[in-house]
C-alpha cells in the first residue's frame, strides 16, 4: 500500500476515524495494532507471521534476560534474538547472493557447483524492523532500557504502520513512552502532519517520479554515455533518491503526528553537507546512528588509535553499504563512503585541514560543494547494476573515453531534460543550503499563512494534475 495511492488516503481516513472514537486508549492502540497488520498484510499477506515471530522472540527474550543476574543467560538470551532477526533477514535478503558468492568462489578453484534455487520473495521493509525489534534487545541487554511491560505496545512498537517498511528506525526508548500514554494529536499537530504528508508525497511523485525518474532511467540504461550525460544521469539520481526516500521519511512523520505521535527526522537537508561525517549526520540519520551506537561504537569507535578508527569506519560502512542490498555494488558503495570518511579524518590532522580558508564562508560553500559531487560520484555505483556500468559511468563523469564509445555514438542529454533537472537540483541544493542550520517546522512557521496555503494548492494541483508512472519507493526493497 503506498502512501501515493487513494488506496492509502482511503485506509488512513478509516483509521483516524477509529482511532477518534471516544473509547479507551487500550482499544485505541487495538486499531492501530491491527491497522498495521493489515497495512503490511496489503504487500504480502503470509509475511505477517515474521513480524509475529520476531515480536514475540524479542518480547519474551527481553524480559528473561531482564529476570537473570547471570551474564551467560543474558547472553544466550540476546543470542537467541540476534539468531531469530538476522537469521530471517540473512535468508530472505541474502541467501541467494549467498548461493551465487559460494558458486562463484567455488568456480576460481575448478569446482563446478549448482545450488538448488531458493527463489525467496524479499519481505517488504525487513532491514527496517530488523534494525528496530534489535535495537530493543541489545538496550535490554545492556540495560540502557527495561523491558515493555505491555505486549500491546511492544507489539504496536514493532509494527506501527507509517514507518514499518521504510523508516525511519524508531528505538523503543523513543516510542514506548509515548505508547504508554494516551496520545491524540491538537489541531496544530494534525494540520501540521497532513502537511508533511502532502510534501512528502510531493517530493515522491512529482519530483522523484515526474521530473526526474525518466531522465535516471534513460541514461542508465544506455550502453554508452557522454560525460554530459553521465553527469546529468546522476544528478537526477541524487534528486530522486532524496526525495523519493525523504518523500517517504516526511509522510510517515507526518501520518504518525495525524495520530498524535511524533517520530525523529530521517534526515536534515543533507546535500549542504560540509564534510562526510556531516552528510551522514544528515542522510538516514536513524539507519547512521544505528551504526554508530550498535556497530561503530562497540568495535572501539576512535578509542584505539588511528588504524583502529580507521577500520572501524571501513567495517560500519561495509555493512551498511551491504544493509542496503545483496549485491555487491553496495558493498563498494559502503566501501567508497568508508574511504571518504577516513580520508576526511586524516586531512583534519593536516596542515590542509587546518587552513583557516576552510572557516570561512567561500571556503565552506567549496567543501559543500566538494563533498555533494563526491557523494554524486558514490551514487553511480548504488544506482547502476554492475561493476562494469559503474566503472564506466565514473569513466565518463571524469571525461575520459570509453572502448565501447569509439564503436557506438554516447547518450547526449535533451536540451528539455536538462533544463528540468539542473533547474530542480538547482532549487533542491539552494533550499538544502539555505535550511542546513534549522528545521523544515521552525522555516514554515515563520511564513504567513497565506504563502503556505499558495504552495499546499500548487502541490496538490501537480499531484492531480502531472502525469506519471506509478513507482515503488526506492527503499522498499531494503
Amino acid at each position: 500500500m503506498l502512501f501515493n495511492s487513494f488506496t492509502f488516503l482511503l485506509f488512513f481516513a478509516i483509521v483516524v476515524a477509529l482511532y477518534s472514537l471516544p473509547v479507551a486508549w487500550t482499544h485505541r492502540k487495538l486499531v492501530l495494532l491491527i491497522a498495521s497488520y493489515l497495512f503490511y498484510a496489503a504487500w504480502n499477506p503470509p509475511f505477517v507471521a515474521l513480524l509475529w515471530l520476531s515480536t514475540v522472540v524479542d518480547w519474551f527474550a527481553a524480559r528473561l534476560m531482564e529476570r537473570s543476574e547471570r551474564r551467560g543467560v543474558r547472553r544466550g538470551l540476546l543470542g537467541v534474538s540476534l539468531l531469530v532477526n538476522l537469521g530471517l533477514l540473512g535468508l530472505f535478503k541474502y541467501g541467494n547472493f549467498a548461493c551465487e558468492a559460494f558458486v562463484d568462489a567455488a568456480a576460481l578453484v575448478g569446482l563446478h557447483f549448482v545450488p538448488p534455487e531458493l527463489d525467496l520473495i524479499l519481505p517488504v521493509g525487513i532491514s527496517f524492523y530488523t534494525f528496530q525489534t534489535l535495537s530493543y534487545s541489545i538496550d535490554v541487554y545492556r540495560r540502557v532500557a527495561k523491558p515493555c511491560n505491555s505486549f500491546l505496545d511492544f507489539a504496536l512498537y514493532v509494527t506501527f504502520f507509517p514507518q514499518l517498511v521504510a523508516g525511519p528506525i524508531v528505538r523503543a526508548t523513543d516510542f514506548l513512552p509515548q505508547a504508554r500514554l494516551p496520545q491524540r494529536a491538537n489541531l496544530g499537530q494534525f494540520v501540521w502532519g497532513v502537511n508533511l504528508l502532502l510534501l512528502g508525497i510531493f517530493q515522491k511523485a512529482v519530483v522523484a517520479d515526474g521530473l526526474l525518474a525518466p531522465t535516471t532511467e534513460r541514461i542508465y540504461a544506455a550502453e554508452v554515455i557522454s560525460t554530459a550525460g553521465a553527469w546529468l544521469g546522476t544528478l537526477a539520481f541524487a534528486g530522486q533518491i532524496f526525495c523519493d526516500f525523504a518523500g517517504y521519511s516526511t509522510a510517515a512523520i507526518g501520518v504518525a503526528l495525524c495520530l498524535g505521535f511524533r517520530l525523529p527526522d530521517n534526515f536534515r537537508f543533507p546535500y549542504a553537507a560540509i564534510g562526510f561525517s556531516d552528510f551522514w549526520r544528515r542522510w538516514h540519520i536513524s539507519l547512521s546512528a544505528w551504526l554508530r551506537d550498535y556497530l561503530y561504537i562497540p568495535l572501539g569507535g576512535n578509542r584505539r588509535g588511528p588504524l583502529r578508527t580507521h577500520a572501524n569506519l571501513m567495517l560500519t560502512m561495509l555493512l551498511g553499504g551491504l544493509w542496503h542490498g545483496a549485491a555487491w555494488t553496495f558493498v563498494l558503495w559502503g566501501a567508497m563512503h568508508g574511504l571518504l570518511l577516513i580520508l576526511e579524518r586524516w586531512l583534519r590532522t593536516t596542515a590542509v585541514g587546518r587552513c583557516s580558508l576552510w572557516r570561512t564562508r567561500f571556503g565552506r560553500f567549496t567543501l559543500a560543494a566538494l563533498t555533494f559531487a563526491a557523494v554524486c560520484v558514490t551514487w553511480t555505483v548504488f544506482r547502476a547494476h554492475s561493476f562494469t556500468q559503474a566503472a564506466s559511468l565514473v569513466v565518463a563523469m571524469f571525461g575520459l573515453p570509453s572502448v565501447s564509445e569509439l564503436e557506438t555514438p554516447a547518450v547526449l542529454p535533451g536540451a528539455w531534460e536538462t533544463l528540468v533537472v539542473v533547474s530542480v537540483m538547482a532549487t533542491l541544493l539552494t533550499l538544502h543550503g539555505l535550511l542546513r542550520n534549522t528545521t523544515l517546522e521552525a522555516a514554515v512557521s515563520k511564513l504567513p499563512w497565506a504563502a503556505v496555503a499558495i504552495v499546499n494548492a500548487a502541490m496538490i494541483y501537480l499531484l492531480a494534475t502531472m502525469p506519471g508512472e506509478d513507482r515503488a519507493f526506492i527503499y522498499f526493497q531494503f
